[in-house]
């Protein structure tokens, strides 16, 4: 079999932080809910069962629970922003799609979410980071 795409899923992961720019926001953590979709290119030694051709989503789940433990985000934008960051870090990565929901959020909702999605195959528009990543699209449910 050759090498092609597959996507990796992290589904509900749920961590706490501190989020929000309200007084009780910022003085006690609130859960999140984060799910996480990384599209990636196959290499062939993963598919001929060698460990160190394979993307580790291991590494990349701890990355993403370290960094939203640790710190502090007055807007989900932020949060959904920097956990693209470190899905999309590895350059075999074609595309990464991150929703993070704030459950509890609005009184008669369940929860309020947050999607963007990074895509390295998007043309470049001038918006690019120092690493030539592309500026995030997003939508927001509720």
């Amino acid at each position: 079999m050759r090498a092609g795409l597959a996507t990796i899923r992290i589904v509900n992961l749920r961590l706490r932080t501190y989020i929000g720019f309200n007084p009780d926001e910022r003085a006690k953590q609130q859960d999140v809910v984060i799910n996480a979709s990384i599209e990636h290119q196959v290499s062939p030694e993963a598919l001929n069962d060698h460990v160190s051709g394979a993307l580790d989503y291991k590494v990349i789940s701890k990355a993403i629970i370290r960094h939203v433990e640790e710190g502090r985000f007055l807007l989900l934008e932020k949060l959904v922003n920097d956990i693209v960051e470190i899905c999309s870090r590895d350059p075999a990565i074609i595309k990464a799609c991150v929703e993070v929901q704030k459950p509890h959020a609005l009184r008669f909702a369940d929860s309020v979410s947050l999607s963007m999605e990074y895509d390295r195959t998007i043309p470049t528009s001038g918006n690019e980071d120092k690493d030539g990543k592309h500026s995030r699209s997003f939508s927001e449910t509720a």
